[in-house]
């Protein structure tokens, strides 16, 4: 059987991860076993942390209109409650950003939910 010569492909898979692993520190970014490990630890990070994102803005968005609507006489429970049942379709992130800039409208809109619940 032949002799296979693995030069060139073996060569680019470890510059692709070398390409990778570009701002690491030390020797994570120059010796190709190491950086192949952070590469690795970094992707699965970053598949991971994609996701956890959307629950952390979310967390945010609840903190914010809780604080929001506590002034108003009412809890974020409650409010949500209320906003289901008389048919307001604003998704939290809208409702959050409605506090923070246009407290009027945000008033207006915990009003109509106070009505109807």
């Amino acid at each position: 059987m032949a002799r296979v010569k693995r030069g060139n492909v073996a060569r680019k898979r470890r510059n692709k991860i070398l390409k990778l692993a570009k701002g690491f520190r030390g020797s994570h970014s120059k010796l190709f076993r190491t950086a192949n490990q952070r590469v690795m630890k970094a992707l699965t990070n970053a598949y991971r942390d994609r996701r956890k994102k959307k629950r952390d803005y979310r967390r945010l968005w609840i903190a914010r209109i809780n604080a929001a609507v506590r002034p108003h006489g009412i809890s974020y429970s409650r409010f949500i409650g209320a906003l289901k049942k008389s048919d307001i379709g604003l998704n939290r992130k809208m409702l959050s950003q409605m506090a923070i800039l246009d407290p009027d409208a945000f008033k207006a809109v915990v009003d109509l939910a106070k009505k109807s619940a």
